[in-house]
This record gives structure tokens, sequence and C-alpha cells, in this order.
């Protein structure tokens, strides 16, 4: 939660966003997440501290399927961004599910650096719909080292 407040609140929490993010980010919506067979979720943790994670959609695609299955999302918790953690949950998944994959990330957020230093190249645009506004945000695709 407060990966996401950082990166899209930054003018202050508005209704829209607290609702959303007090209803994404509950036990019972991972619960749903791990038990349902199109989701993937890998967690960095050190001892009982989550440090970042990682949910793959294997199901959703952008444009076509050469494209991949998407990263939903990829979360480090501030404090240890620039760590490795994000780069590490990545590779992580090249080594599980395969070397396509895509993922969207509003075109303010900080983190679009990072993927192009991983290797992401900038596809195209992705309308992400959150409330009655339509935030602009970049397709970034992975195909490979």
């Amino acid at each position: 939660m407060e990966v996401w407040f950082n990166t899209y609140a930054l003018d202050g929490i508005q209704t829209p966003f607290s609702k959303y993010a007090i209803s994404t980010f509950t036990e019972q919506n991972f619960n749903q997440l791990l038990n349902d067979s199109k989701y993937r979720l890998l967690v960095s943790a050190e001892d009982i501290y989550i440090r970042g994670y990682v949910l793959v959609n294997m199901e959703s695609i952008y444009e076509s399927g050469q494209n991949g299955f998407e990263i939903d999302k990829l979360y480090v918790h501030t404090p240890f961004q620039g760590k490795g953690i994000g780069k590490s949950l990545l590779s992580e998944v090249r080594r599980r599910y395969g070397e396509k994959f895509w993922l969207h990330t509003w075109v303010h957020n900080k983190s679009i650096e990072f993927y192009k230093k991983y290797g992401f190249r900038d596809v195209g645009r992705y309308a992400f719909r959150f409330g009655d506004e339509e935030i602009d945000n970049r397709a970034l695709c992975y195909s490979g080292a």
C-alpha cells in the first residue's frame, strides 16, 4: 500500500485512491489471487518482513501473444528500492515462467528508468481506468536478455 501511495498519490490522498488501496491490498484479496490459477505471486522477504513482491498474470496479453504474460504488479518497499530486489524478482519470473512478458506503468512513474535499464522496451500506450478518469500509462515489453 505504501509503494502504491508513494507512486500515485503525489498530490495527496483522494477518496478514490484510498478506496482502491483499502480494497486492493488486503489479506482477502491476496488469498483470492493465490487461489486463482492464472496468477503467480513471488515475494522477497527478510525474516517476517516483506521487502517486495511481483504479481504475474499468466493470461493477460498486450496486443498479441508475442508480448507474453503480464507483470501485473512489481512493488518494492521504498527503503529497499535500489538494492536489487526488483531485479531479483524479475529474474526469478524469467527463470520460472519465461522470457517474454509485459507491464504497464504510469507515464510519471520513476520506475520507467529501472525497467528500461533491465531491458524493457516501450511499445505503446495502455489506458488505465481509475474511476471516471483515464490514466495514461506506457506499455513496456521484455523479450529476453
